[in-house]
């Protein structure tokens, strides 16, 4: 049962590719950025409760060292180890954990994502992104299937 809602998740997340990255939206082939995609495809499929994220500014990270980001996925899942497919990648990105994907394959590490840089959601493996793949740049991995299947 987990492996086939890993699967649909992976499925679902990639709907979204070639949605344009648009800050604080969440309308598949119009707008979305990383949380909501990630939001979007988790409470679409029941996985999680729907739920809106206070408003954030889109440079909140830079300023800030409150772990929202975080916080609301460890509401959400439990932190693992190693990635499987169907789980959150959770980069950090400037003062905290800021940018997130759903893991497509664990090895390499690929994910779905809202990049804001490209500007458009896309599945990438994170080797090659420049910025992604930087050894200084941390990496946490969360598991909301097993937290919601718990």
């Amino acid at each position: 049962m987990t492996m086939h809602l890993r699967q649909k998740v992976i499925a679902e997340s990639r709907t979204w590719i070639g949605t344009p990255f648009h800050h604080g939206a969440d309308l598949k082939g119009v707008g979305v950025d990383c949380g909501f995609l990630i939001l979007r495809v988790f409470a679409d499929l029941g996985v999680v409760e729907p739920f809106r994220p206070a408003p954030y500014t889109p440079d909140w990270h830079l300023h800030r060292d409150e772990e929202r980001y975080l916080d609301a996925l460890l509401a959400r899942s439990v932190e693992a180890e190693t990635p499987q497919p169907g789980d959150v990648a959770l980069f950090r990105v400037g003062r905290c954990y800021s940018h997130g994907g759903i893991v497509t394959r664990p090895a390499p590490l690929t994910i779905v994502h809202a990049s804001c840089p490209a500007r458009i959601v896309l599945e990438e493996d994170v080797g090659s992104n420049a910025e992604m793949a930087d050894p200084r740049r941390a990496v946490r991995f969360f598991d909301v299937i097993g937290r919601a299947a718990a």
